[in-house]
């Protein structure tokens, strides 16, 4: 009786955080990992006013949570800091279209011809007389007020010699910001076969003529959008689903299909062909130690980064000093950056914790720790979210009550205690939301976003002919749009990975079924419906 007394008691006594000394900062390597380590340093208590001054300085960036812990410590904003190359997420195979550099000579004359246009009577016409590059470079020059007296319309075969040139993208950038209705034509006029408009401008061309029912215009600027240049190859398969769908036209499927990426737009095409998904490869790694290296270190995590992106690294030795089952994900990410992303690899790592958990569950949170962190579990974001499931301080605080525990935030850095926290917030989100899609919605960029995004009448209601995809589309913020998309895709290849067969069409197609997705959009038509007795 006497020892569970005392085992009760100590469940009550709260667990110590870590505290660290000026030295223990100071001698880091500059990195994301220090820069959390300076936010937690400038929140002890002991901390003095004096240090924060000097540690700020040894940041790489400050982000709006170091902002706030160095205002609170000093009564002041954090000194701008010079910019640091810590390492290139650059890709080595990088084909992204360079600008040409002007010498001084050049730019000087360029200066002078654009003076001379605007000193003229007739701007317009003398601005219209000037070579494509040289009418470019004036406009970009001329500043708001003046470009306003070039406000004309142009015609088709001018802009096709315009989207040549680099500078068209500028041209289309300050037509749009600053309403120049005459100029704004160029949005509807069809690029030349081979130009130099770049993937965002071209996508937003296509849905401009999707919005106006000219489908022939959407597919010809979406198939040029499936050429041009994208970081990611999700990006290009979009294009080409784009096409698909402007005209219905099944190349762009077959396309799709033959595409090295597994992704929302690749999945979707399978579904339209009634062909087998490609579910990737699942890595079975032997199991044996990587001597010198702890998985639950944000440090080392950061050196092997740096050693990764280091152009004189045997990145095929170093992918097989760490082929082992417990640093399987650090083996993922140098293959993944020694291949080119061939083959894309679906791990289930930690499953034997999580085998108490649906298999819905279960797909669920594989699928975000592939996206959120490729399942490192030291990773942490230039907002400071942590471990594997990239939870932020904020939430494991909450989440740490609603556990009756107390944790110090290293400890998200361990796989399990970060998998535990993240089913924990699980719980409630599927509490109002059903459909994994909201639900990556809600992980990204929270409830109350998801929310506000579900009750807008102008998202999944299927009141296009493009929807729900269009509305996909829409979802303003990018960075959540892109994750939903994502995770929604993982989800589908998990799921099957774990015997449960499903398609993602399916999923995608019931969006507009509010019983099926989430409790919100269901309140608000019985609020709507009680107006409408009353």
């Amino acid at each position: 009786m006497r020892l569970f007394l005392i085992f009760i008691l100590l469940l009550f006594i709260p667990l110590q955080a870590k505290t660290f000394s000026y030295a223990q900062i100071h001698r880091l390597p500059t990195g994301v990992a220090k820069d959390y380590y300076i936010w937690r340093f400038l929140r002890q208590k002991h901390t003095s006013r004096y240090q924060a001054m000097r540690i700020i300085k040894e940041a790489s960036a400050i982000n709006n949570a170091l902002k706030i812990a160095y205002r609170h410590k000093t009564g002041k904003n954090p000194p701008k800091l010079h910019k640091r190359v810590i390492y290139e997420f650059r890709h080595r195979y990088n084909l992204a279209p360079k600008r040409v550099k002007l010498s001084p000579r050049q730019r000087a004359k360029l200066l002078a011809i654009t003076r001379r246009v605007f000193s003229s009577h007739h701007p317009i016409s003398s601005w219209l007389k000037l070579n494509p590059y040289t009418q470019l470079f004036v406009f970009k020059e001329a500043g708001k007020k003046r470009r306003r007296l070039l406000n004309t319309n142009i015609t088709q075969r001018q802009w096709q010699r315009l989207s040549h040139y680099l500078d068209a993208n500028v041209m289309l950038y300050y037509v749009r910001k600053e309403h120049l209705n005459r100029l704004s034509r160029i949005w509807y006029y069809r690029p030349a076969p081979k130009n130099a408009i770049s993937y965002k401008n071209l996508m937003r061309m296509g849905f401009n003529a999707l919005n106006r029912k000219n489908t022939k215009l959407a597919e010809y600027d979406f198939a040029l959008a499936s050429r041009a240049y994208a970081y990611e190859r999700v990006l290009t398969d979009r294009a080409l689903f784009w096409a698909w769908k402007a005209k219905n036209n099944r190349q762009y499927l077959h396309k799709l299909v033959k595409s090295y990426s597994i992704n929302f737009y690749t999945l979707i095409a399978r579904d339209a062909l009634h062909l087998k998904y490609n579910l990737g490869v699942t890595p079975k790694a032997p199991h044996k130690i990587v001597r010198g290296f702890n998985i639950s270190n944000p440090i080392q995590w950061d050196l092997l980064k740096r050693k990764i992106f280091n152009p004189h690294t045997n990145l095929n030795r170093l992918a097989k000093r760490f082929y082992s089952d417990k640093t399987i994900a650090y083996w993922m990410y140098i293959e993944k950056e020694a291949k080119r992303g061939i083959p894309q690899y679906f791990p289930m790592p930690y499953r034997r914790y999580m085998r108490h958990l649906s298999i819905k569950r279960q797909a669920i949170i594989y699928a975000i720790a592939k996206q959120e962190s490729k399942f490192i579990p030291a990773s942490i974001s230039r907002s400071f979210a942590l471990g594997m499931m990239q939870i932020m301080p904020f939430l494991v605080n909450h989440l740490a009550k609603i556990r009756h525990e107390r944790v110090d935030y290293d400890r998200l850095f361990n796989p399990i205690v970060s998998l535990k926290y993240a089913n924990t917030h699980l719980n409630y989100l599927t509490k109002w939301i059903h459909h994994p899609l909201f639900v990556a919605y809600a992980y990204n960029a929270g409830i109350g976003y998801t929310k506000r995004l579900i009750r807008r009448r102008d998202l999944f209601e299927n009141k296009n002919r493009y929807d729900p995809w269009i509305s996909l589309e829409r979802v303003s913020n990018y960075q959540a749009n892109d994750y939903g998309k994502k995770v929604l895709a993982n989800y589908v290849i998990y799921l099957n990975k774990l015997g449960y067969h499903i398609r993602l069409s399916e999923l995608v197609s019931v969006l507009s079924l509010h019983k099926l997705t989430d409790n919100f959009r269901s309140t608000r038509n019985r609020k709507n419906r009680c107006r409408a007795k009353h």
